[in-house]
C-alpha cells in the first residue's frame, strides 16, 4: 500500500471516526440502562478506528499508541466477552 493510499485511508476514517463519535455522544444509556452495551459497542467502534489509524500511519508505528489502543478495545470488549479475561490481559500491556 502506497503512502497515498495510506492518508486516504485515514482521511476516511476519520470521518467515519466522527460519525461513530456524534452517535456515542448524543447516545443517553447510563452504566445502568439496558441500552449501555449498545452505546459500548459504538464505543468500541470508535477505538477500533483509532487502532485503523495508528496501524495504517505512514512513518514508523508508534508502540505507545498501540498499546492504548489495545488496552481500550481490551477493557470495552470484557464487558461482551466476561468470560475471556480481557481485562487481565491489559495488565500485560505496560
Amino acid at each position: 500500500m502506497t503512502k497515498e493510499e495510506r492518508k486516504e485511508m485515514i482521511k476516511t476514517s476519520w470521518e467515519l471516526h466522527n460519525q461513530v463519535e456524534t452517535a456515542y455522544l448524543n447516545h443517553s444509556a447510563t452504566k445502568n440502562d439496558d441500552e449501555w452495551l449498545e452505546k459500548q459497542r459504538l464505543l468500541l467502534a470508535d477505538m477500533a478506528l483509532h487502532l485503523l489509524q495508528t496501524s495504517m500511519k505512514p512513518e514508523e508505528i508508534k508502540l505507545d499508541r498501540l498499546r492504548d489502543n489495545l488496552h481500550a478495545i481490551l477493557t470495552i470488549s470484557d464487558q461482551f466477552l466476561p468470560d475471556a479475561g480481557l481485562k487481565k490481559a491489559t495488565e500485560n500491556l505496560y
